[in-house]
């Protein structure tokens, strides 16, 4: 962050200082909401959580070298005291935002919003100096420390911004006003928070509406909208900014064409821009991230980057978040797709696809194809609907076989699948993490591929942490792909 005085602080956050010899004292360093992470110069932000009080954390914080705490009340050391902690966070990130004019990029979408900033990132680093979120950082506590990362070195800021309700997008983009906003898809993520589909449309919606009026020597706003999805294309009707599409549409300013899969589910395609064309191979699994990669080039286009550089870095850009769709070949030939992060049925049917593209590989040597699910969560009265639905397709895609593990959602995709399939073998139901792996342990061979995927707080990705450590501690270790 750019360094500030405790008097600074406490101006703009609005708060009272407590045990503080030196209003001058300055914060240089990050601001940390673990005290493990303090360090010199650095501002702990204490929350008071459903399991642990930070405000206990405090002295360890200031001994670690914290120069002071931010509190909701005095903690026996140097504090500035407010009464919303999540508020202050914001009121530094919009002051240090301000203060230093970076070029703000913000995204939002029902599914592949981490993905595509980890994809925009790293064409922008190219460009120039780039903070990004890390992982899905993305609510009104992890944006603001995300951006009081930035510093005067610091050339562009990659903010995901995420939403479970009407307002939330447009409080964030109030924190750290985008120039480019980008909005890649309205899908079936939240459905219960939100009520529909039209309601999710109207709160990602408010990104583009917070933009600046489009400008002619070109320094105004821009919405760059996925000319795909027909909620997000009539977001264009809602914004004063300069409008850029992206997608598969003939009529999109960049999109893709010939748009095709590898034999181990990579996708590959023909990228146009207004200024230029380069061929895309891509290094990600599956064929959701053709669109992904098309709204990362979008930005990187709008920042005047050449076709051909976008296209080569595109095809070396890897996944910097860990458990989306990391793909790992063990030595004994089994494959698994750890894609445990979180789950929606968007995108676990696009999982579900790239698993099915990898699998007529597997088949090809023997092996089969498993999807490992769970319960997508939060959506309402369209869980038992979805989760039914989730089931069918994956025997449809001639998945070999569905582990579906947990309680009632799990059960609702096992019937799915049996419903859909021939002999009621599609499909097996367990209770949980350790019984799948169970189950698993005795069942695979050389060839497989499993796919884990599952909402966040199921927290699947325990079966693949268990089938890669089984591997790696039989002596035979294991390869990336």
């Amino acid at each position: 962050m750019i360094p500030l005085s405790l008097a600074e602080i406490a101006a703009i956050t609005g708060g009272r200082q407590h045990d503080i010899t030196d209003p001058e004292a300055r914060i240089t360093g990050p601001v940390v909401i673990d005290s493990r992470e303090a360090g010199p110069g650095a501002l702990f932000a204490a929350f008071d959580g459903e399991r642990v009080d930070g405000h206990d954390f405090a002295e360890a914080a200031v001994a670690a070298g914290a120069v002071a705490v931010l509190a909701t009340r005095p903690v026996g050391v140097p504090a500035i005291v407010v009464d919303d902690v999540t508020r202050a966070l914001g009121a530094l990130a919009r002051h240090s935002v301000r203060a230093l004019g970076t070029q703000v990029i913000a995204l939002t979408g029902s599914s592949g919003k981490t993905s595509t900033k980890d994809l925009t990132a790293q064409l922008l680093e190219r460009l120039g100096p780039t903070v990004f979120t890390p992982g899905s950082l993305n609510n009104e506590i992890g944006l603001p420390l995300t951006a009081l990362r930035a510093d005067e070195s610091t050339r562009h800021l990659v903010l995901e911004m995420g939403a479970r309700g009407i307002g939330h997008i447009r409080y964030l983009t109030e924190l750290t006003p985008p120039r480019i906003g980008v909005v890649l898809n309205v899908g079936t993520a939240h459905l219960g928070e939100f009520g529909g589909r039209e309601q999710i449309a109207k709160a990602k919606g408010e990104m583009v509406e917070t933009l600046p009026a489009a400008r002619d020597d070109g320094s105004g706003g821009v919405a760059v909208l996925n000319a795909d999805d027909p909620f997000v294309r009539a977001m264009a009707a809602r914004t004063d900014a300069t409008v850029l599409r992206f997608g598969e549409d003939p009529e999109a300013d960049v999109r893709a064409e010939n748009v095709r899969l590898s034999e181990r589910g990579t996708p590959a395609f023909r990228l146009h821009t207004p200024t230029g064309c380069g061929d895309v191979t891509m290094r990600l699994y599956g064929e959701h991230h053709v669109s992904n990669a098309l709204a990362a080039a979008a930005v990187a286009h709008q920042l005047g980057m050449p076709a051909g550089d976008i296209a080569e870095a595109l095809s070396s850009a890897g996944s910097l978040s860990r458990w989306r769709m990391e793909v790992t070949e063990r030595a004994d030939g089994v494959t698994v797709v750890n894609d445990a992060y979180n789950a929606n049925p968007d995108s676990v049917r696009a999982a579900l696809r790239a698993l099915s593209s990898m699998g007529e590989t597997a088949k090809a040597r023997g092996g089969r194809t498993w999807a490992v699910l769970g319960e997508m969560a939060e959506l309402g009265d369209d869980a038992f609907a979805e989760h039914d639905a989730i089931g069918r397709l994956a025997v449809r895609l001639n998945v070999s076989k569905l582990v579906a593990v947990g309680g009632r959602e799990a059960a609702w995709l096992d019937m799915g699948a049996k419903n859909e399939g021939s002999w009621g073998e599609e499909s097996v139901h367990v209770s949980d993490a350790e019984a799948a792996v169970d189950l698993l342990r005795g069942e695979l061979r050389a060839g497989d591929v499993v796919l884990v995927k599952a909402s966040r707080l199921v927290g699947l990705e325990k079966v693949a942490v268990a089938l890669l450590d089984e591997s790696a501690n039989s002596g035979d270790g294991g390869a990336a792909r």
